[in-house]
């Protein structure tokens, strides 16, 4: 939700988010980095969670997110198939192919 949300926290938030979730710091190794207390920051990560689950459950960016790419695995999937199973018609290999790609550039471009 981070990445959805994570401009409407604060630059300390999005700080003690990022020391605190993707370097995996701890509350005391963050706090010395931003220069608050421990209590500091478990309160502004507490603060931020709420806001950023506040703003999925409004939203619904990131389950829809995580919805368009298990379809877009679905056509993935079933263009795989297609081409397997039309082992005489070349043009429809082709095509299913076609399909697979254009799934893999759109899942990518997320």
């Amino acid at each position: 939700m981070f990445d959805f949300y994570g401009d409407i926290l604060s630059e300390k938030q999005q700080l003690a988010v990022e020391l605190y979730y993707n370097d995996d710091l701890s509350l005391s190794e963050v706090a010395a980095q931003i220069g608050i207390s421990r209590q500091g920051v478990r309160d502004s990560l507490k603060r931020s969670e709420n806001a950023l689950f506040d703003m999925e459950n409004k939203l619904g960016l990131a389950q829809r997110f995580g919805s368009m790419l298990g379809e877009i695995e679905a056509i993935k999937r079933n263009a795989a198939e297609i081409e397997e199973r039309s082992s005489g018609d070349e043009n429809i290999r082709e095509r299913a192919r076609e399909i697979f790609s254009c799934a893999e550039k759109l899942a990518k471009s997320f």
